[in-house]
Parts: structure tokens; C-alpha cells; sequence
């Protein structure tokens, strides 16, 4: 009898070497049946990795272009017209894909690359809370998305993985909007990005765990080497299986949970085919999680009042910011801004937390501050 399972692919990746690499994405594609399943001559392909900053490979803060160029090129050789593409929310550009090497893998592979500057709506079926959604016109227009996430923690979501990683299919400008719209709710905010992956439809997702990122990702956390790749047709199914070996929790990773409030994708670990490689082998027993974000603590009426000792909020380490600015720009609510003596000012009332400020402030100076209950309960244990 035929496994219906969903399939996810493991491969184990020692180094990034152009030899190793490719040889492990390789192999994990051809666990799914092979490029050829996901293209066809002719197809325009677009590659979508992340590319949130203008950093460098080895800070582990973007997808490796080597495991780019590895896929484009089983793209390539499939007929595959090839776009390499993301939507950072900010940053120079030609700064960005200079550090991240993606510049000159687009070359090597013969790719035009692009960063999302126009959006079409697309409309949805009744049945979705989201009628229309507005996605970058290259999604909308490649016959085939392949998801090229980078494996990380992330202070808001918990992990960012593939679902996630498609929210570089927003236009970078429309990003604040959406974080406004959700305010503090983080399952809202969730519910929406797993609709997003629903209505882009990569058909390929993998996820590079060479070396991924933990503590307090997606910007400012800490290179952790993994040894791995993992790749499915369901990024909802692949980021299941990555939660099992770093070891967190499906209530934990919003849109893990999201997706499976709302029957989007395979969240059921044993509905999940693995191939390529022993769970059980590959779980970490030490991976850090990023800096518990809060609790829904005492009746509604109170929270407002006593939110700042039950969340965490954000601000700067002195010694390490440089008054860029960036925080001040990508900040929603636009609650920071410069004082007089060179220091942040934040207005904590109408902080969302949605820590925008630490995913991309580019010398790592935003930290994270436990309210007083919420560091109380993580030490006698109750969280």
C-alpha cells in the first residue's frame, strides 16, 4: 500500500563547501522525486532565500549562497528561467546582496535579481479570513516559488523557517502595516503570514540548516553549526519536523500553530514521512530559544495596566548603537526616536512588541528586558 504521507527530506551537510553543499541538496531533492517533479523547461523560477540585512554568510543571518546557487542550478539544468528575489524591510540594496554573496551567485547561475518593489492583490476563496492579499508581482508571476529559508530563532514568531520566510513576498514597505494591523495579537499576525504562504504556493521549501541561528534570531542571535538540510513540498510539514529536532513546542511556534488552527498545510508529525535521516539522531538537547516574549496574565481589564511586568519590551545597549536609525524607521507605531544627549527614547505605553527594532538594527544593540512577574515566574519555574 502507497505511504500518502507527506514527505520531508533530511540531509546531512558537514561544511559549506560548493562540493558538500551541493551533494546535500541534491540528495534532498531527489528524496521528493527530483527537480524535474517541480519544473519544467520553459518554467520562470523564482528563487525566494532570506536577505533580511547586509550581512555577511558566516553571521548567519541569511540564506548561504552557496545552498542558492546548488538549487538554481538543479533549476537551471531543468530549463528553469531563474529570479533570485526578497523584500527586505530595510537596507541598501547593492549593500545587501554584495555582503550575502547573493550578487555574484545571480551571475554565476545566470539569475536576474531582484528586491520586491510592486504588489498585486490576489483574491481569495470565501472560506479564507483574508479576501485579498497584496504579494510582490514576481511571486504572482513565477510559474514555480522555490522557498529557500534560512534556519533561525525569532523573537516575535519563536522560529522562522519556511511558512514564515514567505513574508519577504510582501513588499517591504507594506511590512509595518501589517505588524500595526495585528498590534500585540502574535496568533493574528501568525494567522496572516500562514495565509500568505497558502496564497504564494511555493512548491518546494528548503531550509538551510548548515548553520543556523539561535538565541535571540532573526537578526542578533547566535551561529549554531546544525549539519543539516531539510526540503518538502509543504513548508508547514518541513518546519514540523525541524521543530521536533531543535525541540520546541507546536503552542510555542505561531505559525506552526496557526496553520494548524486553520487546516492549512501537515502539523501532525505522524502524518510526516521522513527520509534521508533518523529524528532521533539529529534532535539537539541544548538549542536556545529566544528570550520568552510574555504570558496572557490576569483579567483583560488589568493587562493594559500591568503589561510591562508580564511582556518583555525592547532597548539599547548604549555601548553598541551607533544612532542609525533603523530601529526609528522600521518601528510601526513609531514609539523610538533620538534624544538629545544621543540616547533611544521609547514610549513603552504604545510599544507593540513586536521587536521590529532588534530584527534590524545592524550592530545587534537591541536587547530584550523580562517584566518583573515575568522573570519571577521563569525562576521559581511556573513558565
Amino acid at each position: 500500500m502507497m505511504d500518502k504521507r507527506e514527505i520531508v527530506s533530511l540531509a546531512r551537510c558537514a561544511e559549506y563547501s560548493e562540493k558538500e553543499v551541493f551533494r546535500a541538496v541534491s540528495e534532498a531533492i531527489s528524496a521528493l522525486g527530483g527537480m524535474q517533479s517541480f519544473i519544467k523547461r520553459g518554467d520562470k523560477v523564482l528563487l525566494k532565500p532570506n536577505l533580511l540585512s547586509a550581512k555577511t554568510p558566516d553571521q548567519a543571518v541569511t540564506t548561504h549562497p552557496l545552498v542558492v546557487q546548488a538549487v538554481g542550478k538543479l533549476a537551471k539544468d531543468c530549463g528553469g528561467i531563474l529570479t533570485i528575489g526578497d523584500s527586505p524591510a530595510l537596507g541598501n540594496w547593492k549593500k545587501i546582496i554584495s555582503l550575502t554573496g547573493m550578487e555574484e551567485t545571480a551571475k554565476y547561475l545566470g539569475a536576474d535579481l531582484v528586491r520586491f518593489s510592486e504588489s498585486v492583490w490576489v483574491e481569495r476563496e470565501e472560506r479564507h479570513r483574508f479576501k485579498k492579499m497584496e504579494i510582490a508581482r514576481e511571486a504572482v508571476e513565477s510559474d514555480v516559488v522555490i522557498n529557500l529559508p534560512k534556519l533561525k530563532t525569532h523573537v516575535q514568531m519563536f522560529l522562522t523557517l519556511g511558512v514564515k520566510n514567505i513574508f519577504g513576498c510582501l513588499v517591504g514597505k507594506r511590512k509595518p502595516a501589517w505588524h500595526m494591523e495585528a498590534g500585540k495579537d502574535n496568533m493574528g499576525f501568525a494567522r496572516r503570514i500562514v495565509e500568505l504562504y497558502e496564497a504564494v504556493g511555493p512548491k518546494l521549501t528548503l531550509v538551510d540548516g548548515i548553520v543556523g541561528m539561535e538565541g535571540e534570531g532573526p537578526g542578533s542571535g547566535d551561529p549554531r553549526r546544525m549539519g543539516l538540510i531539510a526540503a518538502g513540498r509543504d513548508a508547514v510539514a518541513v518546519d514540523r519536523v525541524i521543530l521536533e529536532i531543535v525541540g520546541g513546542k507546536v503552542k510555542q511556534f505561531y505559525t506552526l500553530a496557526a496553520a494548524e488552527e486553520l487546516g492549512i498545510g501537515e502539523p501532525r508529525l505522524d502524518s510526516i514521512q521522513i527520509a534521508g535521516g533518523e529524528l532521533e539522531k539529529l534532535k539537539l538537547r541544548d538549542f536556545k530559544f529566544p528570550t520568552m516574549q510574555g504570558v496572557e496574565f490576569g483579567p483583560p481589564f488589568l493587562r493594559p495596566y500591568i503589561k510591562d511586568f508580564v511582556t518583555t519590551r525592547p532597548y539599547e545597549d548604549h555601548s553598541k548603537c551607533t544612532l542609525c536609525g533603523h530601529c526609528i524607521e522600521a518601528c510601526p507605531p513609531k514609539i523610538i526616536s533620538k534624544t538629545k544627549d544621543k540616547r533611544l527614547h521609547f514610549e513603552y505605553e504604545e510599544c507593540i512588541r513586536c521587536y521590529c527594532c532588534m530584527e534590524v538594527c545592524p550592530e545587534g544593540a537591541m536587547k530584550m528586558k523580562q517584566g518583573l512577574i515575568l522573570r519571577a515566574l521563569q525562576w521559581t519555574g511556573l513558565m
